[in-house]
């Protein structure tokens, strides 16, 4: 059965300035969780439809790996479907408003292992659900950084 987080954060910055910051690695860097190592499987990193990447979680011994890649891709939105100890999708939008953006991130996931997923509705929920709003702050100040310079 398929879990739902959603956030969202208003930026003071345009979209498409904020749609850089999720869509250039370096600057992904920045405001991605630190625990959190994002690579490009092949050469490029990209978000057009089909590329693919990988989330590494730097765990000591463990690295926890999710497999991802690209299913859905506009002006203004990334969708990442991911394989691993998570199955689901990871979308990001763009909504243009007076003030600047509106970004939206849903975290759509099934755990299917049922010992992973006691542990993780247990123990990390609440903290990813944090872990989210934190990321969320730290790409609006990424982008307001980029916006005004």
């Amino acid at each position: 059965m398929s879990q739902v987080l959603e956030q969202s954060i208003q930026i003071n910055a345009t979209a498409t300035v904020v749609e850089r910051c999720i869509s250039d690695l370096a600057l992904m860097h920045r405001w991605l969780n630190p625990v959190l190592r994002c690579e490009p499987v092949g050469e490029v990193w990209s978000t057009d439809v089909g590329s693919k990447s990988r989330f590494i979680i730097q765990i000591p011994l463990l690295k926890p790996t999710l497999n991802s890649v690209v299913v859905e891709r506009q002006p203004g939105l990334v969708v990442w479907e991911f394989q691993g100890f998570f199955q689901g999708r990871d979308r990001w939008e763009c909504q243009p408003t007076e003030k600047g953006t509106l970004l939206l991130n849903c975290f759509e996931y099934d755990i299917p292992n049922p010992l992973v997923s006691w542990g993780f509705n247990t123990f990390a929920v609440s903290w990813t659900k944090e872990d989210m709003q934190a990321q969320l702050r730290r790409l609006k100040r990424v982008a307001e950084e980029q916006n005004n310079s």
